[in-house]
């Protein structure tokens, strides 16, 4: 395994880390099993995995607790991140929130805490980051950061206070981030956590067709607004997008290599990655998703990899967000 360490600090994260949004199961991931989720928790880390990223939003509250089931007595060994809910109408509710984590965490700290959105009706963000160093000065939280903000809210974070991560959805098939968000963090110092890098299975080859996938991973912009769960008002790109898999594809079987690895790899080598999250709800899947450690694209493959998804890219545009048109990032 290979691991970094975030600005600052002296946490050290594994380049890969496991994801916990699937094992709550629900109406993306479909039905859970608590023991096979468990025993996917410590394979991962028996395979030199250390960080692990959930939020109460995963099965309100249930992905943390599985998590605290199958990790919490690890300690320091491993690296564990969450987030504050969406709910919040007041900065005084972000230590509660912290508190019930910690409850369902099995823990006395958590090592990265987490601003998962930045949604109409919250407090300012300002006033949410300084309640959130407030658990940093109480020892109750080691670090902080933010997922999903744009340029012009990172803009507003308080200059005093390190915010030292943005977790951003990343992959061969969402590269909108390239535009403004990711040169913005990495202007801040801020290590990039990549979510979403097999764009929910979309790259693992699983699917030959936009009809294959199931309707709770159909309801990205990549697909058309007429999806049953989608929320968003545009005409998606599933002809593209599944052309530019099936390009993907091709390549990958030039390379000898899964497609699985190939986009995995791809996403570890790009500029500001601290880490890489990949979703896992088998032992098996935990295997494959580390098997991309091996892999290292040349520069020609780059290349080739940048022309088979530039036309996705521009037909996206820069809004980051992956189900809204007016994205909650800006």
């Amino acid at each position: 395994m290979e691991y970094a360490e975030l600005m600052g600090t002296d946490i050290r994260i594994s380049r890969i880390g496991m994801g916990c949004w699937g094992i709550a199961g629900g109406r993306t991931w479909g039905e859970r099993d608590d023991r096979r989720s468990i025993d996917t928790l410590r394979a991962a880390y028996d395979r030199g995995i250390s960080f692990f990223d959930t939020a109460y939003s995963y099965g309100n509250g249930y992905s943390e607790e599985l998590v605290g089931k199958a990790l919490g007595s690890l300690g320091d060994r491993v690296v564990i991140a969450t987030k504050v809910g969406t709910g919040l109408s007041s900065p005084s509710e972000v230590e509660r929130h912290c508190e019930e984590s910690l409850r369902r965490l099995r823990r006395d700290w958590i090592d990265l805490y987490q601003l998962h959105w930045l949604l109409p009706g919250m407090p300012p963000l300002p006033e949410i980051i300084e309640a959130m160093w407030r658990l940093v000065k109480s020892g109750k939280v080691r670090a902080i950061g933010v997922c999903n903000l744009g340029k012009g809210q990172l803009a507003l974070l308080p200059p005093e206070i390190p915010v030292v991560t943005n977790q951003l959805p990343y992959s061969l098939l969402w590269r909108a981030i390239e535009y403004e968000v990711m040169p913005a963090s990495l202007e801040r110092g801020m290590g990039i956590l990549a979510y979403s890098p097999l764009m929910q299975g979309l790259l693992t080859g699983k699917f030959s067709s936009p009809e294959e996938v199931p309707e709770g991973r159909a309801r990205s912009r990549l697909f058309s607004s007429s999806r049953p769960q989608a929320i968003h008002g545009e005409e998606g790109a599933e002809d593209l997008t599944f052309e530019t898999i099936h390009r993907l594809s091709a390549l990958a079987r030039d390379l000898d290599i899964p497609l699985a690895h190939l986009a995995i790899a791809w996403v570890l080598q790009r500029e500001g990655v601290a880490s890489v999250l990949v979703g896992a709800r088998t032992p098996d899947q935990v295997d494959a998703n580390v098997g991309a450690l091996a892999v290292r694209l040349s520069e020609e493959v780059l290349a080739e990899l940048d022309t088979i998804t530039a036309p996705l890219k521009e037909r996206l545009g820069p809004n980051p967000d992956m189900w809204q048109t007016s994205g909650r990032i800006w």
